[in-house]
């Protein structure tokens, strides 16, 4: 009986972790065009490096936004290297597995 509601409790997460993965593919599209052009205008505002990345790490999830965050990290260890250490260091404790990843 344990079980049954155990697998109940999980499956009932199913729909909302779904939408969750939505939600991260769609952030995907929508920061893409910001950071590439952000990038290609040589940017240095670091307001908005600072929210463009706040936004990314709440998607990290996503493969293809953790790429986007890794681009704009790197982008901007030229501009401010302390504030980056912070994000790179954020990611680490909010996605971070105990496994080695790659590195920023």
């Amino acid at each position: 009986m344990d079980n049954e509601i155990e697998d109940d409790f999980i499956k009932s997460f199913k729909p909302l972790l779904e939408q969750i993965q939505q939600l991260q593919e769609q952030a995907y599209y929508v920061y893409k065009p910001q950071i590439e052009h952000l990038i290609e205008t040589k940017t240095k505002d670091e307001n908005a490096i600072g929210r463009l990345l706040d936004h990314l790490l709440d998607n990290c999830g996503n493969d293809k936004v953790l790429l986007l965050y890794k681009k704009l990290c790197r982008y901007y260890w030229d501009i401010d290297p302390v504030a980056t250490a912070f994000y790179i260091q954020s990611y680490r404790e909010m996605w971070d597995d105990e496994t080695t990843i790659d590195e920023i």
